[in-house]
């Protein structure tokens, strides 16, 4: 195990970032419905993101921030990734939420990783236009999981990818190791292990870095 890779929403977070910046906006029911049904495969990753951003249009940078600050790592995740990198791991972070929220929460709680694949919220006028710009918008995490093993001279099968949703299966078919943090129904025959904690997580890493 040279490289790690991480979903960021239900995987090292408990939360869903886009329902908390709905919350902002009166629009949290609507997306968690909407996520939901995109982690069950139900509808195409970029179909419901798009839907949810699109609810979002006219929230002010302020609320934006207000919803970013209610993001928080699950218990034990940052010391997890700490953890890793002091062991000479590379950590990555591949997520079809939101750059700025993983960027403020990784330094509120003052843990680096060395790679943040995320989608990006536009603005205009201090204002959510309603679209949603990156890579993983129309990209798949597969994709994402090889460019960063590229750049870090890593082989793919030396790399270990951890997620629970329906949007995280290319990567976690494309890993060496693919483990499932709480899968849904859909995700976990496709994963080589399956976890319920960050403690069961940090063992069975921990086995795999021995």
């Amino acid at each position: 195990m040279k490289l790690v890779a991480f979903d960021f929403d239900g995987t090292l977070s408990d939360s869903e970032m886009s329902v908390l910046l709905g919350e902002q906006y009166g629009v949290a029911e609507e997306m968690a419905t909407i996520t939901e049904r995109a982690m069950n495969d139900e509808i195409e990753y970029a179909e419901s993101l798009r839907e949810r951003v699109s609810l979002l249009e006219g929230l002010p940078v302020e609320g934006v921030e207000a919803g970013v600050e209610n993001v928080v790592l699950r218990s034990g995740a940052a010391e997890l990734i700490r953890d890793l990198n002091d062991a000479g791991v590379v950590t990555a972070i591949v997520t079809g939420g939101f750059g700025r929220g993983v960027e403020s929460v990784l330094a509120r709680s003052e843990t680096p990783v060395d790679a943040i694949v995320a989608n990006q919220l536009e603005f205009e006028e201090r204002r959510l236009t309603g679209e949603v710009a990156g890579p993983l918008v129309e990209g798949t995490k597969d994709d994402a999981l090889r460019a960063v093993a590229n750049n870090a001279g890593i082989d793919i099968e030396e790399t270990i990818a951890v997620g629970d949703g329906a949007n995280d299966l290319p990567m976690l078919r494309t890993a060496g190791f693919a483990i499932g943090y709480e899968p849904k129904p859909a995700v976990e025959p496709h994963c080589d292990a399956v976890v319920e904690s960050m403690e069961e997580l940090q063992e069975l890493l921990a086995e795999r870095l021995d």
